[in-house]
């Protein structure tokens, strides 16, 4: 192995070692916090969230934890598996001993390599659906439903992916060393097409949606929307309750096949003031250009990434020190693909934290144009049954939720809620 290789070996092994040991500390700390203010509940919310309640939620976020160091491991597992131990470079050979090098052997790889990685993880899905859900009253999916949704969901995956997958792989091949600035136009060209796809074609492959039929909340939200200055294809409810007893809403879509949509859960648990106020923090999102700016952020992200795989794949201490053998007489665009897949995760994982920052304060600024629009009052009461009825922990640790949480946690989002909405009644000084 040249000494460059490794060189990368041994940073690859940091850098998987460091992660795995920040995930469990990050972990552990939570289990620890949530579990040391399970028994009472917070002062602020003493008066509108039971014992009984606080507690539930304190479980359901521990199990989750726990469930979540398990997929640490496992994941951490697999990555050494597919690079270091050998595992994409055994299954790479034995395509190219079967098939030949090509087209045809490389799409084979890519798909294996997702099929072998969708089959590691179905049973900790299942699980998580069928034991820590259904424990804790939200699962409402059942076994064949659940079949169902992975079938459709692989097949429309290779329907999708492999295309996309064999143009990149073309480009990669033809397109001289400037091939990464074609497939990023690709790659970019299919996200803004799945945003005008998803609500109107893929999302109905899963899902019923049925226009609203609540004339009066129809009113509500159509008068709302009209104060705001936005228009929508459509009001639709969406049968969230056949998979679980979560709670949601979104405003999806790009450009003229925007439209909003309700989970039924939702609508059953919310008045039409609260429901109102929702929709307004959802509008808060467009108002401010949220979703341009991370449209934005993506593209920029995005191109550096396929600058950074277009650098990578010509460099042999790349392979050599991810555990592949490049071929001499064979393309190896799909392993580098692969192992750039496999290697780029354990760099982003740490600016995670800046993400997070940058979301939970698009969610102040959408609370803050609901607040205006609506009524704080209702925001908030509509906020406190949601982290209720989802069983949101009230107390969660800070460094854990600075990390991960791409909202702010319920005691700092109403408390900054409350001084939103006090300035709002007051007025300028």
């Amino acid at each position: 192995m040249p000494s460059s290789a490794l060189v990368f070996s041994l940073v690859f092994c940091a850098l998987l070692l460091l992660q795995v040991a920040v995930r469990f500390w990050l972990a552990a700390r939570q289990v620890r916090h949530v579990a040391q203010h399970r028994n009472a509940v917070p002062a602020a919310f003493v008066h509108q969230v039971p014992l009984s309640a606080h507690q539930k939620a304190a479980d359901y976020t521990i199990a989750k934890a726990r469930l979540g160091l398990i997929d640490v491991a496992l994941s951490a597992a697999v990555t050494l598996g597919w690079t270091l131990l050998g595992g994409l470079n055994l299954l790479n050979q034995s395509l190219l001993s079967w098939m030949g090098p090509g087209m045809w052997q490389q799409l084979a790889l890519l798909a294996t390599f997702v099929l072998i990685g969708g089959l590691i993880e179905l049973p900790l899905s299942w699980y998580s659906t069928f034991r820590l859900e259904q424990r804790f009253g939200f699962n409402k999916n059942t076994p064949a439903l659940w079949l169902s949704d992975l079938v459709k969901s692989t097949l429309l995956g290779a329907a999708i992916g492999l295309p996309i997958a064999a143009l990149v792989l073309w480009l990669m091949a033809s397109a001289g060393s400037v091939w990464w600035l074609w497939a990023w136009g690709v790659w970019m060209g299919f996200n803004l097409l799945m945003l005008v796809l998803y609500p109107t074609v893929i999302a109905p492959i899963f899902n019923q949606f049925k226009p609203l039929e609540d004339e009066t909340l129809k009113a509500r939200v159509t008068a709302l929307m009209q104060r705001c200055g936005f228009a929508a294809k459509g009001l639709f409810v969406m049968d969230g309750s056949r998979r679980s007893a979560h709670a949601n809403a979104y405003f999806t879509g790009f450009g003229a096949a925007k439209r909003v949509v309700f989970f039924d859960t939702l609508l059953q648990q919310l008045n039409p003031a609260e429901v109102d106020a929702v929709l307004a923090h959802e509008l808060g999102h467009f108002k401010h250009r949220h979703i341009v700016k991370r449209i934005v952020a993506l593209f920029g992200f995005s191109l550096l990434g396929f600058a950074a795989l277009g650098w990578v794949s010509q460099q042999v201490w790349f392979y050599f020190g991810l555990g592949v053998v490049p071929a001499m007489d064979a393309p190896n665009d799909a392993l580098a693909l692969l192992l750039f897949m496999l290697a780029v995760p354990l760099l982003s994982y740490f600016l995670s934290p800046m993400a997070a920052q940058l979301s939970r304060q698009h969610e102040f600024e959408a609370d803050a144009y609901a607040v205006a629009q609506t009524s704080g009052a209702d925001l908030g009461s509509a906020l406190l049954k949601l982290y209720k009825d989802n069983a949101s922990t009230l107390t969660p640790d800070p460094l854990f939720a600075r990390f991960y949480y791409s909202h702010p946690p319920a005691s700092e989002r109403l408390a900054r809620l409350g001084t939103v909405a006090g300035a709002a009644v007051m007025g300028p000084a």
